[in-house]
């Protein structure tokens, strides 16, 4: 079903030089964030956002009905922070009305989600997905430079009680900072109907480490193992790259995002958009489209020609691995996760 309204037929769709389906759009909003995570935000500066350097909430809507046109079946939307923009909810709104958009979902960091989960409901929003490397406020406090678990775990309760479809929580997993904390997460699926997904750290620019701090899929299962039973799971999870698994009778499931140990591109369905307008068909590529000008012109069709064009230069996959030592091309807060 539709996030809002019913689905419409789209006889070409978007396909890559691979022959990967392309239905997956994801868009920042904003970068900034009420959160500094270490891995995130490089050094210790928060990065503001400077007038006129966003989209206006007209242009993205452009991008998300032109990319629905061609073929784009679900929109994630996310930051930054995405809840921090002032009129995010009316925004959403309009998405969730876009004829043959099937799913519209949004990624925070649930500070503010208490206060806000029942408006993103009723905009259209079917799923959330939030992030929290953490279960110890004092080790979140230092993830994040000064957040509060709490207001988080506020939030979590908030979105179960208001019934989304989908709620997952996002635990990037670092070595000598959270990961012993791996089978606790496991265990919240026992209960509760959440999706736990384990995220590979991944080394962003201007972050230095001091020891290594990536923990491999493999070995995160290995830790849940030792705990609890674990059985994969198969079938199709629209646009998403974890592998998934399930504890035996557990309310909920859990999944592994490997892009370091595992890569997961031959699966690859999204293109994505930032805040400032640069389209990108891959995270880890340095290479971006700049729409603005397209935007500015009021074509359509040109946008149209744009966005497919992102899509025909999508790579067969990127070149992060195990072995690299490079980092991403930019902070993470840039581009969205």
């Amino acid at each position: 079903m539709n996030a809002r309204a019913g689905s419409i037929h789209r006889p070409n769709g978007l396909v890559d030089p691979y022959g990967r389906k392309i239905n997956y759009l994801r868009i920042s909003v904003t970068d900034r964030c009420n959160l500094r995570c270490r891995y995130c935000v490089p050094g210790k500066i928060r990065r503001q956002d400077r007038d006129g350097a966003l989209l206006s909430y007209e242009d993205l809507f452009r991008i998300g009905r032109t990319s629905v046109s061609l073929g784009i079946e679900k929109i994630r939307v996310t930051g930054g922070e995405p809840l921090l923009r002032p009129g995010i909810t009316g925004f959403l709104s309009r998405l969730g009305g876009i004829p043959g958009l099937r799913n519209l979902v949004v990624t925070t960091n649930g500070v503010n989600l208490e206060r806000m989960a029942e408006g993103l409901a009723a905009a259209g929003v079917r799923g959330i997905n939030i992030s929290c490397d953490s279960l110890r406020p004092g080790v979140y406090a230092r993830i994040t430079r000064g957040g509060d678990a709490r207001r988080v775990f506020a939030g979590i309760a908030a979105a179960e009680r208001t019934g989304f479809p989908s709620l997952k929580i996002n635990v990037v997993v670092m070595r000598g900072v959270n990961c012993e904390e791996i089978p606790d997460f496991a265990a919240l699926t026992l209960e509760k109907p959440y999706a736990v997904r384990f995220i590979e750290y991944m080394p962003t620019a201007g972050v230095r480490e001091r020891a290594p701090l990536l923990v491999t899929g493999s070995e995160i299962v290995a830790r849940i193992a030792k705990r609890f039973p674990l059985s994969r799971l198969t079938g199709e999870d629209q646009g998403g790259p974890a592998r998934r698994y399930k504890i035996p009778g557990a309310a909920g499931t859990i999944g592994l995002i490997t892009p370091r140990s595992c890569s997961f591109c031959v699966e690859c369905s999204r293109i994505r958009v930032s805040a400032a307008g640069i389209a990108r068909s891959c995270l880890f590529s340095a290479e971006g489209m700049d729409l603005r000008p397209v935007l500015v012109s009021g074509d359509d069709t040109r946008l149209e020609e744009t966005l497919r064009g992102i899509v025909s230069r999508k790579p067969a996959g990127h070149a992060l691995s195990l072995e690299e030592s490079a980092r991403l091309p930019f902070s993470m807060s840039q581009m969205g996760g």
